[in-house]
């Protein structure tokens, strides 16, 4: 039997309901939605399906309104069908997986399923995304069929941006049907798959909510305060910058303290239950429905004053008022601030000597104990828990991961010192000479297992190629400080960029070159692509504009049209290589980056959660690295090559926009729809499959006998265009959209697209462009304002509008 998912339906259209259903739309599954019929129908209302079908609706409103998007595009929605449980439910026979996302109330799921077992068809797959209600209890009175296609399938909310996918086989489950939805969630779906057992909140939940209730407890009983905790438990301990606190009000505090008081009730044999019992300032706050973001006031709240100003407070356990609070003043923060990498910057908190240290490695030292203790319980290895916290709850590291950063044997002394009790199985590693959880032995990452007391190998899919793995394992053929050609086998090579935020600069632009002789002479084709860590990340952020700010401040405008001119030559020679090149962007790829893409790959394979766009209007630029010339041949891409009288102006203006408004997609299917992705481009799911998929995409492309292409003269608007961007730039500026600066930048981008001082569809050779490009880069920066817009990205990270 093949196993598909052609059509599935989710049953709940609460806010992880609609996130579930939005996420399998967007992944190309037809889903039906289905909710029950609201008890508060009128007479008139009962024979009405919209009235019958009202709480699905209001659930699919959700999904359509929120923000940021739980949809890749607006359209996706167009997959989604909505019903309720009495009129729809013999559709559920049509479906191939059912996935129930209904009240946490075990009858009400035991009813549900009892209903949906004579009805759903031979194979379908049922599974429940609940936490804290047992599978084998939910399934009881059902037969084996259901039982042996039945298990947990627990996403973590947002659906779309949470990588966390915890399964959880039932007694009886089939193993196939455990390997086809771990491979459908990993591949189809791009999450992170975690094996759970049959255990109170799995996993990730379990761990977390210890680690943040035990916090809270020491909070209270050490007097520290909400923005210290947050402070010292944010990025610098590798955590989201929401910290604790601001993850609750995000959450819900009736649904954090809903989870821990579920595990405490379930979990009577923990040696930590007590860790769970929130203190008794959270429950006062529930009652006074200070529930965080629903409520818009929680442990924090913004306040305006009549002047419009935010005022951010933070609320005073003891009074339950909130007050405006300052910068937490740590001596172990400061430290962590100097520090370059994680490690050094978690070893500064948690081993300092101040209050805020002390605090930390109290709260730290419990959760890493706590983790330990739940082997095998929750799950059988550490790396189920540490892929937990890192995709579950946003942390750079696990807590094994943490432990091994901060030293493990130094850990355990400090932990002994203090009188935390270490698990035995931690001594025994350590007695017997392993001293840490992870290793890497011949590139490949092993980790510590408990129960054979050896070093097993790091599970991971046949699809995931780690550029890391490889560099251990000495297959970096040529590097720099900003850039290193990666082997990645069978004649393959990847050019990684390691620079912060992966932006261009010149040592990068100089090591593509050397790069790409490299390959011409030793290989059969090239990926462009990195592994930054962290969601959504960074493929390329643009170009240094911190570099090109000092020269043009020194009044040294001829070094940065070499530099420029430099760089598009280098986009030009990558374009018309004798091999394949494939690009593998994901998260931020703006400016340089995009251009990259556009420019210099033969294709694209990009994530799903991609953010691309030439944002250079925004500090006063254009794209000066052919951004312009590639933008507007990949609008006019397909326009068949005998043909004159094409009307222009439809490639044009969206050319025109995405450049002059600084578009930004929000996801790679929105990147497709505002033309920087071709047909031919992908998309993949799942952001650890970019490297390997794009390195299949230049074997095919080689196996498919690849041809260059041929540089050839381009059509372009001409004189037209600018007359008609005129008038509209006109429009804007009385209507105030658009400031004199802008009108003035987005005039000089008009003649650059439209190639300059030409007749309507003229036909130039790309050199144009490119140097009409370079005349404008170079004029911007003369200006002040230009400059003044550099100069405030680079101190604030936000634009000038001048």
């Amino acid at each position: 039997m093949i196993r598909k998912i052609r059509q599935a339906a989710v049953i709940g259209s609460g806010v992880m309901g609609g996130g579930i259903a939005a996420l399998l739309a967007s992944a190309g599954v037809k889903t039906l939605l289905l909710d029950i019929v609201p008890f508060d129908l009128k007479e008139e209302e009962k024979n009405d399906p919209a009235a019958r079908n009202r709480i699905a609706k209001t659930g699919l409103d959700t999904v359509i309104m929120t923000q940021p998007a739980l949809l890749m595009q607006p359209k996706d929605v167009d997959r989604i069908r909505i019903g309720n449980l009495e009129d729809d439910f013999d559709k559920l026979a049509e479906c191939d997986w059912i996935v129930e996302v209904v009240v946490e109330n075990l009858k009400i799921k035991q009813d549900l399923f009892k209903r949906i077992e004579p009805v759903r068809k031979a194979g379908a797959i049922v599974s429940s995304n609940t936490s804290g209600i047992p599978l084998k209890q939910m399934s009881e009175g059902r037969g084996a069929a259901f039982k042996q296609n039945f298990l947990g399938t627990h996403f973590f909310n947002p659906v779309r941006y949470m990588k966390l996918l915890e399964i959880i086989p039932g007694a009886e489950t089939l193993p196939e049907v455990l390997a086809f939805m771990a491979d459908f969630g990993e591949r189809i779906l791009g999450k992170g798959i975690v094996w759970a057992k049959d255990t109170p909140n799995f996993v990730g939940n379990r761990i977390g909510v210890q680690g943040m209730i035990k916090a809270m407890q020491l909070m209270v009983e050490m007097g520290v305060s909400i923005p210290e905790v947050d402070a010292l438990f944010g990025p610098a301990m590798g955590r989201p910058k929401t910290a604790m606190f601001k993850t609750a009000d995000l959450v819900g505090l009736d649904t954090m303290a809903h989870v821990a008081k579920n595990t405490y009730d379930l979990v009577t044999e923990d040696e930590s239950r007590a860790d769970f019992i929130a203190p008794e300032f959270i429950g006062k706050m529930i009652a006074a429905k200070m529930l965080g973001k629903k409520t818009k006031v929680g442990f924090y709240k913004t306040d305006l004053t009549p002047e419009w100003k935010k005022i951010r407070k933070v609320i005073d356990p003891a009074t339950l008022t909130h007050a405006e609070y300052g910068k937490p003043d740590f001596a172990c923060l400061a430290t962590a601030k100097k520090a370059k990498t994680l490690p050094e910057k978690i070893k500064a908190i948690v081993y300092g000597e101040d209050k805020g240290a002390q605090f930390a490695w109290k709260a730290l030292a419990s959760n890493l104990i706590y983790a330990a203790n739940r082997i095998p319980e929750i799950a059988d290895t550490i790396v189920e828990i540490d892929n937990a916290m890192r995709w579950g709850f946003n942390f750079e590291m696990g807590p094994f991961e943490t432990w091994d950063a901060i030293g493990v044997k130094t850990a355990v002394a400090k932990m002994e010192a203090g009188g935390f009790s270490v698990p035995e199985k931690v001594k025994a590693m350590l007695a017997a000479g392993n001293e840490s959880f992870y290793k890497l032995e011949n590139g490949k990452p092993l980790y510590y297992d408990f129960t054979t007391g050896a070093y097993q190998p790091v599970k991971v899919s046949a699809n995931i190629i780690s550029l890391a793995g490889l560099k251990a394992d000495g297959k970096t053929v040529k590097t720099c400080p900003s850039a290193s050609l990666v082997d990645l086998g069978d004649d393959v090579f990847c050019l990684e960029f390691h620079t912060k935020m992966n932006a261009i600069n010149g040592e990068i632009v100089d090591f593509m070159a050397e790069a790409m002789d490299y390959v011409d002479a030793n290989g059969l084709g090239m990926v462009i692509g990195n592994q930054a860590g962290g969601m959504p990340g960074a493929f390329c952020a643009g170009g240094d504009l911190a570099y090109m700010a000092g020269l043009a401040k020194a009044g040294q405008y001829a070094e940065i049209e070499a530099f420029l001119k430099k760089a598009q030559l280098g986009m030009q020679k990558v374009r018309y290589a004798s091999f394949p090149v494939v690009a593998a962007p994901y998260g931020l790829t703006l400016g340089g980056g995009c251009e990259v893409c556009i420019g210099a790959a033969d294709k694209i394979v990009a994530h799903s959660e991609l953010y691309m766009g030439l944002v250079e209007i925004g500090v006063g630029l254009l794209p000066g690295g052919g951004g312009c010339l590639n933008l507007w041949k990949k609008m006019t891409a397909d326009i068949p090559e005998p043909v004159t009288d094409v009307d222009l102006a439809k490639f044009f203006v969206p050319t025109f926009m995405a450049i002059g408004m600084a578009k930004i997609s929000m996801s790679a299917a929105e990147a497709r729809a505002n033309g920087f992705l071709g047909p031919r481009d992908r998309i993949v799911f799942n952001r650890d499959y970019l490297i390997g998929e794009a390195k299949q995409e230049v074997l095919r492309m080689v196996a498919d006998g690849y041809a260059p292409p041929v540089k050839r003269p381009i059509r372009v608007f001409g004189a037209a265009a600018q007359g008609m961007i005129d008038s509209e730039l006109y429009n804007m500026r009385s209507a105030k959209f658009v400031s004199e600066y802008d009108t003035f930048l987005a005039r000089r981008i008009a003649w650059v697209i439209s190639g300059g001082d030409v007749r309507t569809n003229s036909m130039v050779d790309e050199e144009v462009i490119l140097n009409l490009e370079r005349e404008a880069f170079l004029d911007f920066w003369k200006q002040e304002k230009t400059v003044a817009r550099v100069e405030h990205m680079l101190t604030t990270g936000k634009p000038l509008r001048n």
